[in-house]
């Protein structure tokens, strides 16, 4: 068998591969969350999320930055019992914001909300 007739058979096996798994996965909230920021932030927004009574929070920054900003793992305590606590940055509106997460089993809290 010929070079070009491998590449080919090669090609058509791929291609109908995707086809199927396009067939499989249409329609499917199939995510891809392997990285440690999204992983927390998948796991953070997957739970019931409590305010601290003593901070003002705009909760439209604060879903911003839960969905799409990154953990600052160096300044975050995750091995801390029994929650670990995540300092989550981001951008909203051309203002730095900052949250501290208390991540527990089933209640995440928000501690502290800052706005820069």
């Amino acid at each position: 068998m010929k070079l070009i007739q491998r590449i080919g058979y090669y090609l058509g096996g791929f291609s109908l591969g995707l086809i199927i798994l396009a067939f499989f996965l249409n329609g499917k909230k199939v995510s891809c969350d392997y990285g440690p920021d999204a992983r927390v932030l998948k796991n953070i927004n997957s739970k019931t999320i409590k305010y601290s009574n003593d901070i003002v929070i705009d909760t439209i920054a604060m879903r911003y930055v839960l969905k799409e900003g990154d953990i600052n793992f160096s300044e975050s305590n995750t091995r801390q019992k029994p929650c670990g606590v995540y300092v989550i940055e981001g951008d909203y509106n051309k203002k730095e914001i900052t949250l501290t997460v208390e991540n527990c089993d089933s209640i995440a809290t928000i501690t502290n909300f800052k706005i820069e």
